[in-house]
């Protein structure tokens, strides 16, 4: 049996064949993660509505995988336009409220294509057992 666990979230599937993320031990690391609207499948019209489902899924997925927000370590954002990270920044402070307690970023410009503005992948240690 391979100790590596694929995770899959509910609401947020890729469209080819691979997961959300895969655990080993503790070390969670997702794939990609963009913002799809959950309800039409669709890429959400709006760099706002796109970081509030990014983020959504993004908190889905470590759940999936057994942990919770405060297990997420780093986080990568590729953005269309770096200077509308506001934009990214006010979903940061909803699910890091804590300055004490933030997980690393960076902030890349990508040349993304489908509609998308931003999509992020993230390491999350978990100290809960994998199922």
């Amino acid at each position: 049996m391979s100790k590596r666990k694929s995770v899959y979230a509910k609401n947020f599937r890729h469209s080819n064949p691979i997961p959300n993320a895969s655990r080993i031990g503790n070390l969670l690391i997702s794939g990609l993660i963009n913002g799809v609207d959950p309800a039409t499948g669709k890429v959400a019209a709006t760099l706002e509505a796109q970081c509030a489902h990014m983020f959504a899924h993004m908190r889905e997925t470590v759940e999936a995988g057994g942990g919770t927000a405060d297990d997420i370590i780093a986080i990568n954002v590729w953005m269309m336009d770096r200077a509308q990270r506001q934009a990214v920044n006010r979903e940061w402070l909803k699910m890091f409220p804590d300055e004490a307690s933030r997980p690393a970023r960076r902030t890349m410009k990508a040349d993304l294509e489908g509609g998308i503005l931003v999509q992020c992948d993230f390491t999350a240690v978990i100290d809960t057992p994998s199922r």
